[in-house]
Formats: C-alpha cells, sequence, structure tokens
C-alpha cells in the first residue's frame, strides 16, 4: 500500500515538474523558429498544460485502464468547475462583462452533451475518438482566425486566456534564448519526465486500487484529477489575484474543452471501447450540470463569493459521497474488464 501512494505521489510531482520544462522549452523551440506570439499562446502553451492530464489518460488507456483514463477526464472537469473556479472566485469575485460571454462556455456545454451522449448510447471507436480530436483543432483554428482578425477591444477566447493564466503564474515562461540547445533539452527532458510520471501514476493507481479494494474508476475520479488538475489551480487562483477575472475564468472554460475533446479523443483513439458505463448516471450528468451552470454564470456576467461557496461546498459533498460510498471490491462502481 506504501508503496503504491509513493509511486502516485511521485508519479504527480513527475508530470507537473515535466509539463513545466515541457512548456518552457517548446515555446523556446517556437520563438527561435519565429513561431507568432498567438500561435504560441493557443496551440503550444494551450496543449502543453494539458500534457499532465493527456499522458495520464494515454498511459492508463495503453495500460488497459480505461475508467481511470475517463475518469481523469471526468473528474478533470468537475474539479475545473466547482473546486478551481469556487476557489479562484473565493480569492476574488470574477466579473464578466464580455458581449461574447457565452460563447466558449457555450462549446464546452456542447462537448459536454457529445460526452453524454456517447456514454448513454455506449458508442466508441477509433473513428469517433479521431473526430473529437479534430473537433479540438478545429476550436483552436477558430481562435486563432478570431484572435488574429479582433480589435483591440473585442474580449480574448478561453485558449488565449489559458495562456495568459500561465504567463502570469510563471514568469520564466519566455526567458532569453541565444541557442537552440537549452529548449532543445528542456522539450526532451520534459517529455521524457511526463512520460515516466504517468507511467508511475497509472502503475500506482492501478496498484492502490487493488491493493484498498477500490474501483479504478473511483482513483481516476479523486487522486488522479486532482493531481493532473493542480496547474490549473495555481494559475486561475493568481489570475483572480490579479484582478483578471476573464482569464481565470477561461482558464477553466479552456482546460474544460481541451479535456473533453483533445484528453477524451486522444483517450477513445488509444482504447476505442464505450465510455465505462459505471460513469453514470451520477459522473458524467454532472460533468453536464457543470457545463451548464458555468453558461449560467458567464449570462449572469460573474461569479460571486457566495456563489464561489456554493460550487467549492458541491464539490466537497460530491467528493464525500464518492468516499463514503465506495466500500470495498468495487461496491461504488464496477471495474471496467
Amino acid at each position: 500500500m506504501i508503496t503504491a501512494i509513493a509511486l502516485v505521489a511521485a508519479g504527480l510531482v513527475l508530470l507537473v515538474v515535466g509539463g513545466e520544462l515541457l512548456v518552457r522549452g517548446a515555446v523556446g523551440l517556437a520563438e527561435k523558429a519565429g513561431v507568432s506570439p498567438l500561435v504560441i499562446g493557443l496551440a503550444i502553451v494551450g496543449f502543453g498544460t494539458s500534457m499532465p492530464e493527456l499522458v495520464t489518460s494515454v498511459d492508463a488507456a495503453m495500460a488497459g485502464s480505461p475508467a481511470i483514463a475517463w475518469g481523469n477526464v471526468l473528474g478533470s472537469n468537475i474539479a475545473n468547475s466547482l473546486l478551481i473556479l469556487g476557489a479562484a472566485a473565493l480569492v476574488a469575485p470574477l466579473a464578466i462583462t464580455s458581449k461574447n460571454r457565452w460563447r466558449d462556455p457555450g462549446v464546452a456545454l456542447g462537448a459536454s452533451v457529445t460526452l453524454l451522449l456517447l456514454a448513454v448510447s455506449g458508442t466508441g471507436s477509433v473513428l469517433i475518438g479521431a473526430a473529437l480530436v479534430a473537433g479540438l483543432f478545429g476550436y483552436i483554428a477558430w481562435c486563432y482566425r478570431e484572435e488574429r482578425l479582433a480589435e483591440p477591444a473585442i474580449v480574448h477566447n478561453a485558449p488565449y486566456n489559458r495562456a495568459q493564466a500561465l504567463e502570469m503564474a510563471d514568469t520564466w515562461l519566455h526567458p532569453a534564448v541565444v541557442g537552440w540547445t537549452k529548449p532543445v533539452l528542456f522539450t526532451l527532458v520534459g517529455l521524457a519526465v511526463l512520460v515516466g510520471g504517468g507511467r508511475l501514476l497509472v502503475s500506482g493507481a492501478i496498484d492502490l486500487a487493488r491493493l484498498a479494494g477500490l474501483t479504478e474508476t473511483l482513483i481516476g475520479l479523486t487522486i488522479v484529477a486532482i493531481g493532473t488538475s493542480l496547474p490549473e489551480l495555481v494559475t486561475s487562483v493568481i489570475a483572480a489575484r490579479k484582478g483578471e477575472s476573464g482569464v481565470a475564468f477561461g482558464n477553466v472554460v479552456g482546460s474544460n474543452i481541451y479535456n473533453i475533446l483533445g484528453i477524451g479523443g486522444a483517450t477513445m483513439l488509444l482504447s476505442p471501447g464505450a465510455i465505462p458505463s459505471n460513469l453514470l448516471p451520477l459522473d458524467i450528468s454532472l460533468v453536464l450540470l457543470t457545463a451548464v451552470a458555468i453558461l449560467a454564470l458567464a449570462l449572469f456576467r460573474g461569479v460571486p463569493r457566495l456563489y464561489a461557496i456554493a460550487l467549492l461546498f458541491t464539490y466537497c459533498a460530491y467528493f464525500s459521497y464518492l468516499i463514503s460510498n465506495a466500500g470495498y471490491e468495487g461496491e461504488y462502481h464496477d471495474v471496467s474488464p
């Protein structure tokens, strides 16, 4: 048991460190190659900050544990919408005043509805996984065109705000780069550390589920999801403290979109079975309900502290329910074969 816990802890640390090294290296390479700052922000930083979730879900899928992979996807979205958004708004109430504030939450809601329909119908294939990933690339391309053509007064979209959140949290993201050696080294080491961390985390999570008599789904929804979402927690809270409400809010919404379309799509590509039915009705329904709540908060122009407390309370209640109903030998959810 102690060994399994140690593997999980070490895996989470390596994922955070590896993700930071990879992003710094990739940004350095892009800047040396003359890539525009807009592409760096929307694509490279956006994908880089999602690498801990992506590597973990891909490793879990390849290890024959889709319950951990999908638990991570759904658990990360639930943690983003309730825990991280609630924590950021508790630090500083979020005011959302943009004219098109419904746009990105609407995309996140559409992705959540798609996920629910796939789960209810029991449908899953390589083609669907490819379609989800293609949907993410299409969304990023749309965001790029919107940002490139936007007037200065136009409010930025969620992927742009996501990059800005990381900029605020990591003041060393754009160091002066003289040659290619340092960014290449950062990129390669970051990838290696990420892969190693993902394997340690998945291996430890599988062992922990088996030794504790818990399900892989539960481990994915809680320990793995919260651990891989820690970077979003830090960046959103820092943005809120600096008075950047739109950045903090967009960081959460953008992460939710990347999780469902990118990480969920990659998981289905590598493990083309249906989404585990044991994630219904509670977990997937909560993903959908939180997506509706985020859209409503955007339309009502913000997240005051009272709502922040409600979000945090809801997450605590959900987490407590998972733990109290976990039982042993898979009483909460049956582990998918």
